[in-house]
């Protein structure tokens, strides 16, 4: 009889063990499926406010061409680096998303251009994908944990997270200094959308936050053939060698700090225009000396 117990209990072990690997290879290839050329249209609307005398702000859209260029495929870790291609020849490049399994790192904004970086307990995050999203110089921009859900076609990721103003605000607003974002990302028929219930939110040292507005967001990435972004593609071969060497330098400020501030300029000029000047054969010295100047 005991025999037949431990064979029986294997048995439901190794069942268990392979529908867990089934689902996460289902989330794998969720997130895989947001790489390649798309058009991207960007649209976001202010909804509700608490205050009564508050002026909505005009409604933002715009549209892009995007590739989203794989560039980790490990089974815990997957990184896609987002490039824009305009007029189809000149490429900038554009944010950066990893993928983590069962990650207990996070960073959270924390206003004023300041992130907590927090270790997770692995209980919180068991099942879950982390999605770490980076500004264009690869410093943090704000990350969340969640469970990938497949049901009735549908493949969605759900959080909500602090983080800084959307760059198409951070120069124009000082009425708020987070936004709370709730971001979904639901892979389609069409490709991916990331769809936003976002709060904008005044944090103050000596007060409770205060939310100014909320807003609505959509961003819809069309899958496009990927000739359509070759420029991209191109770029990256000649610049993924000095992007390496920076994410390796980021890699190892999280590293070593569990509070992270940074300047909004050195010397006149923001972090970005400083990491794009670089060569794309800089040293890993050079980019470090960039890097730590902006640390505070």
């Amino acid at each position: 009889m005991k025999p037949i117990l431990l064979f029986s209990a294997g048995l439901i072990l190794s069942i268990f063990s392979a529908q867990a690997q089934s689902k996460k290879d289902l989330d794998r290839q969720a997130i895989k499926d947001m790489c390649g050329c798309y058009e991207v249209t960007f649209k976001y609307a202010e909804t509700f406010s608490p205050d009564g005398n508050y002026e909505k702000h005009d409604d933002y859209t715009a549209s892009a061409l995007e590739w989203g260029q794989l560039v980790e495929d490990d089974e815990n870790k997957i990184s896609i680096q987002h490039l824009l291609v305009i007029q189809d020849t000149m490429v900038i490049k554009h944010w950066r998303q990893d993928w983590t399994f069962e990650d207990q790192d996070l960073f959270f904004y924390d206003a004023n251009n300041t992130w907590d970086i927090v270790k997770k307990d692995a209980s919180d995050v068991k099942g879950q994908w982390a999605q770490k999203v980076y500004q264009v110089d690869d410093s943090p921009r704000y990350s969340g944990s969640a469970t990938w859900v497949h049901v009735d076609g549908k493949k969605v990721w759900q959080n909500t997270t602090p983080a800084p103003l959307p760059r198409r605000e951070y120069t124009k607003r000082r009425d708020y200094n987070i936004m709370e974002r709730n971001n979904q990302v639901a892979i389609t028929d069409y490709g991916w959308l990331h769809e936003q219930d976002n709060k904008k939110v005044l944090h103050a040292e000596d007060a409770d936050d205060r939310i100014i507005a909320e807003e609505k967001g959509y961003n819809i990435y069309e899958q496009v053939a990927d000739e359509r972004c070759a420029a991209a593609q191109a770029w990256w071969k000649e610049n993924e060698a000095l992007w390496a060497k920076v994410r390796k330098e980021w890699d190892a400020v999280f590293a070593s700090n569990d509070r992270l501030k940074l300047k909004d300029k050195v010397d006149g000029q923001r972090l970005y225009s400083v990491m794009f000047a670089l060569e794309p054969d800089a040293s890993s010295a050079d980019i470090k000396k960039v890097i730590t100047a902006f640390i505070e």
